[in-house]
C-alpha cells in the first residue's frame, strides 16, 4: 500500500509541474498577443511593454542583468517600410545570464516584436493595413519558449558546465537587427559561445512532418547531440543542414557560431491579424521544450565545440 500510495504521490507532482507549465506558456502568450499590445511593432509602447514583461520574469528566475543597460541592450533600428515611410526607431535586446561559473556559454533566444498593425515588413494583403497583428505564433511562442527554458535551468537546483544566455530580440522583423546588433556589440565573449539555440514560430506543429531543427550541420558535434536521443520519447522533428534562415540565428551562424533554430514551419496565418493565442498548439510547444532541454543537457557532456561552420561556402 505505501509503495502505492508513492507512486500515485510522485505522478501527480509530475501531472502538476506539466500542468503549471502549461498554464505559464499560456499566460506569457496570452499577455503578449492581447490585442492591447497591438502587434508590438517595433518603437511602440506596446513592444516596450512587451521587453519590460521579458525582463520583470528574467529579474523573478534571479538572472544576473547582462545589457548595457541593467536587463536593456538599447538600440536604433531603421525601419524600412512598403507602405509608410522609412524611419528610426528605439529598440533594445532583452538579456539575462545564468551564471555557472564557466569559461563557456550557450545562448538561448527569442523575438520578441512583431509588425504591430500591418504598417511594417512586406504585406502581401494590403487589406490587413491597420489591423492589429497579434504574433501568437510569431513569436509570442518563441518568447513563451524562452521564459520557460530560462525558469527550468535557473530553478532546476543543479550547477550546470556552461553558463546560459537568455536573449528575447528586438527589431527582428525589420532585418534581424537586434540580433545583428548584439554580434557586433556582444556583452559576453563570442568566442566564449558553445552554440546558440533559437525558437521562431514554435506553436503550430504539424504532427506529420515536425518540428525543424535548422543548423545541424553547423557543427560535427551536433551529430554526437541528436544520435543519443530516443525519438520515441519526443515530438517528431527533422533537421536541416544549413545554419542560415530568417531568423536571429543566422546573425550568431555568420560569426561562425554553431546554430540550433526551432521553427514549425508556415501557416495560413503567418503575418495575418488572424494569429492569435487560442490558436496554438500548447501542448506540442511544450513537447519542443522538452526536446530542447534535453538536447541542451547533452550538449554538457560533448566536450568542446567546434566554432567554424563547416558548410559555409
Amino acid at each position: 500500500m505505501k509503495f502505492i500510495f508513492s507512486v500515485f504521490f510522485f505522478f501527480s507532482i509530475v501531472l502538476g509541474l506539466n500542468a503549471q507549465e502549461l498554464k505559464s506558456l499560456k499566460k506569457h502568450i496570452y499577455y503578449l498577443a492581447d490585442d492591447k499590445m497591438k502587434g508590438r511593432g517595433t518603437g511602440s509602447k506596446q513592444a516596450m511593454k512587451a521587453s519590460e514583461y521579458v525582463k520583470k520574469e528574467f529579474k523573478k528566475y534571479g538572472l544576473k542583468p547582462l545589457g548595457t543597460d541593467g536587463y536593456y541592450q538599447n538600440f536604433k533600428a531603421k525601419v524600412r517600410k512598403v507602405v509608410v515611410p522609412d524611419s528610426i526607431r528605439d529598440s533594445r535586446n532583452v538579456i539575462g545570464f545564468l551564471d555557472n561559473g564557466s569559461g563557456k556559454t550557450i545562448v538561448i533566444g527569442a523575438h520578441y516584436d512583431h509588425i504591430g498593425e500591418g504598417k511594417q515588413g512586406s504585406l502581401k494583403d494590403s487589406t490587413a493595413y491597420g489591423k492589429i497583428h497579434n504574433g501568437a505564433d510569431d513569436n509570442a511562442s518563441g518568447v513563451a519558449g524562452l521564459l520557460e527554458l530560462a525558469r527550468y535551468f535557473a530553478q532546476n537546483n543543479e550547477k550546470e558546465p556552461f553558463n546560459i544566455l537568455f536573449i528575447s530580440f528586438g527589431a527582428e522583423e525589420l532585418g534581424l537587427v537586434g540580433s545583428r546588433y548584439f554580434v557586433a556589440n556582444p556583452t559576453i565573449d563570442l568566442k566564449a559561445v558553445h552554440f546558440m539555440l533559437n525558437m521562431d514560430m514554435i506553436g503550430r506543429l504539424n504532427k506529420e512532418s515536425g518540428v525543424a531543427i535548422i543548423g545541424y550541420g553547423s557543427s560535427p558535434e551536433f551529430e554526437t547531440i541528436f544520435s543519443g536521443i530516443n525519438k520515441e520519447k519526443h515530438v517528431k522533428f527533422y533537421t536541416g543542414y544549413e545554419g542560415r534562415g530568417g531568423s536571429d540565428q543566422t546573425s550568431f551562424y555568420e560569426k561562425d557560431i554553431p546554430v540550433l533554430f526551432f521553427h514549425t514551419g508556415g501557416h495560413e496565418d503567418y503575418h495575418k491579424p488572424t494569429d492569435d493565442a487560442p490558436k496554438v498548439d500548447y501542448t506540442s510547444l511544450k513537447g519542443i521544450l522538452e526536446l530542447e532541454k534535453e538536447i541542451i543537457v547533452r550538449s554538457f557532456d560533448v566536450g568542446k565545440m567546434n566554432f567554424r561552420s563547416t558548410d559555409k561556402k
